[in-house]
């Protein structure tokens, strides 16, 4: 199976305010015209959904929401391997997650799961049930949107 030669994939619940912010950074993506060979893919809550998008692709870049630490809108980059974590055994798909997803894709997928795994994180301000992002946690989604497009082009001159 192929996928696009790049996968983004946003991570979170729009329902709980600020950890709507993988999908946020997707549809502000979406409005910028990339390259051909970019997938953009809301997968929610769905560690799963991470997994089978991801597989195919070359490069895969992850956004989500970091629990609240005093600073709303921070940007956090780390490499997807520091972050890939073995899920307990016996874990149901509901607690599965894309942490989860980028271990257990490496061992059943192998050469097709994507190498180069970049994360962005997002300091949320509150997850509370709510909808919309808040000021701080917008304007990050606006920065990373801003940032992965302008990686994306030039990565796609090369």
């Amino acid at each position: 199976m192929s996928g696009p030669a790049v996968a983004v994939i946003g991570c979170g619940n729009p329902l709980r305010g600020d950890d709507g912010a993988g999908p946020a950074v997707i549809a502000r993506l979406a409005r910028m015209g990339l390259p051909e060979n970019v997938g953009l893919f809301d997968a929610g809550t769905d560690g799963m959904a991470v997994m089978y998008r991801a597989r195919g692709a070359q490069r895969l870049i992850i956004i989500d929401a970091r629990e609240p630490e005093g600073a709303p809108g921070a940007v956090f980059e780390v490499p997807g391997d520091a972050l890939e974590a073995e899920p307990t055994h016996g874990v149901g798909l509901h607690a599965f997650r894309w942490d989860h997803a980028l271990f257990v894709g490496r061992k059943i997928y192998r050469e097709t799961f994507p190498k180069m795994v970049e994360v962005y994180l997002i300091e949320a301000g509150s997850l509370d049930y709510a909808t919309g992002l808040s000021a701080s946690v917008a304007k990050a989604a606006d920065l990373v949107a801003e940032r992965i497009a302008a990686r994306l082009a030039v990565a796609d001159t090369r």
